[in-house]
């Protein structure tokens, strides 16, 4: 009888590699669709991620194109270090960085609000005009908003010191004043994604149970107690996981924005508008010199990494269910 079991035994096992197989295979036919819809994406971070990753061999040579890449000058860490002494990389890390904190806080604050208020909203017709209405920033060019800026802000021929003239008061150099920049850039960038940012969270209230509402209302509770005690710590999650994917941007500043406002080469107001893209696309553009401008990018990534791991960390000692990984 001991035999016979052994024997079933090594007999099932050979069986079963076989239906492993198949079952894998199962799998990816009937997740097929899926997997095609995947397809797309992973064709893009390899074709526009992977493939360049070479190039960041130009951070530590001095290129020049008679050489070509891997016959230029190696240095090293020069590129770097020509960064930190001229002060520039401190200049265009602190930009970048406190932009793009008021970027992430402040539009994520404004998204939720504006999600929750569509939500309170009663009238279909009357929320789905309002939709509309704040979708339409999203879809305005870069470009556009730039020359709408330009006609309100210029010095000789913009409204705002054609009103200011005609009430009898001083025109503004809004263009060589680069205090006011930071204000302008925030506000714009808040009319322009606020209302399509709020997608998320409003598709994230939708999941919510109206049983769980209407048990509140029930209690008694009205709609400022439903929103501070049922629908946003619902959010929180969400705000949690998008807080982490734009941390790990946080030195990718918004370039069409920047360059069709204050241009990228207004050196009366790099104090407070210069970023690092900007930086980029003068070193490139204007110097030609493409190992300083890829010694910035390559920095810039390996910030935003350590920035992704360590705020993760935080979210996984704080909160462990809504951490990453």
């Amino acid at each position: 009888m001991a035999t016979a079991s052994q024997t079933q035994a090594h007999t099932g096992r050979h069986r079963r590699q076989p239906l492993h197989g198949s079952g894998r295979w199962r799998r990816f036919r009937n997740n097929r669709t899926l997997l095609l819809m995947c397809l797309p994406a992973i064709l893009f971070f390899i074709v526009f991620a992977y493939l360049p990753m070479p190039g960041l061999y130009l951070a530590f040579i001095k290129y020049n194109y008679t050489d070509g890449i891997f016959r230029s000058p190696f240095l090293g860490f020069d590129n770097f270090k020509f960064l930190v002494m001229t002060g520039d990389l401190w200049r265009l890390t602190f930009n970048t960085v406190v932009y793009n904190l008021a970027f992430i806080l402040l539009g994520n604050v404004l998204q939720i609000v504006v999600a929750v208020f569509l939500n309170e909203i009663r009238q279909k017709w009357f929320k789905k005009v309002t939709q509309t209405l704040m979708f339409l920033p999203h879809f305005i060019s870069a470009v556009l908003i730039g020359l709408i800026a330009y006609n309100v802000l210029s010095y000789d021929y913009g409204l705002l010191n054609s009103i200011l003239t005609s009430l009898g008061m001083d025109p503004v150099k809004t263009y060589s004043n680069a205090s006011i920049w930071p204000y302008i850039i925030v506000l714009t960038y808040l009319w322009q994604s606020t209302g399509y940012g709020s997608i998320v969270y409003f598709a994230a209230i939708m999941g919510l149970d109206n049983e769980i509402i209407e048990a509140s209302e029930i209690d008694g509770a009205n709609a400022f107690q439903r929103i501070r005690y049922i629908v946003l710590p619902w959010l929180k999650p969400t705000f949690i996981i998008l807080l982490l994917f734009s941390l790990g941007g946080i030195l990718r500043g918004n370039f069409g924005l920047f360059f069709n406002l204050v241009g990228a080469n207004n050196t009366a107001l790099y104090a407070t508008t210069d970023i690092i893209e900007t930086y980029v696309f003068r070193a490139l553009m204007t110097n030609f010199n493409f190992s300083i401008g890829s010694a910035v990018s390559l920095y810039q990534s390996v910030f935003g990494f350590f920035v992704v791991i360590t705020a993760n960390w935080l979210v996984k000692k704080i909160s462990p269910d809504n951490s990453l990984f």
